[in-house]
């Protein structure tokens, strides 16, 4: 009885003496949060002015790459390429009149032929659209066909 009796006592002592140390954690808890805010605010402005950073170099590099010239007054141009396997492949080139045709291989680039006459290529750029847009409404038109 004496023990649950000094219990009982002790407990508002403990309570009392807990109360000082609430408050002033109370009291320093909007001191915290301000300064975790303001770290917080500062680290998404940083975020923002690299990302702002990144954007204006890439776009300030694709301009000068445009400046430059854009495929006019070139002598190489490749005519054709033809994957040989995942890492080698055959490509044909234009140098002023000759074509050359070029084995590439990882670390290597080797002159297979210099042909005699050059190979004529068809436009790709005229062929490839309504070839591709044919394909696609044959495409569309099975697949319409189907669900019906």
């Amino acid at each position: 009885m004496k023990k649950v009796l000094g219990f009982v006592l002790a407990l508002p002592l403990s309570v009392l003496a807990a109360e000082p140390v609430a408050t002033a954690t109370a009291a320093a808890a909007p001191a915290v949060s301000s300064g975790v805010a303001g770290q917080l605010t500062q680290l998404v402005f940083g975020l923002l002015l690299v990302l702002g950073l990144i954007f204006l170099l890439a776009w300030l590099l694709r301009r000068v790459q445009q400046a430059g010239p854009a495929g006019k007054g070139q002598v190489i141009e490749l005519i054709g390429s033809r994957a040989l396997g995942p890492r080698d492949r055959l490509m044909l080139v234009q140098v002023g009149n000759e074509q050359i045709l070029l084995g590439l291989s990882p670390g290597t680039i080797t002159a297979l032929h210099v042909l005699k006459e050059p190979v004529q290529v068809p436009s790709a750029t005229e062929k490839a659209t309504p070839e591709f847009a044919q394909r696609l409404l044959e495409m569309l038109g099975k697949d319409q066909k189907d669900k019906k």
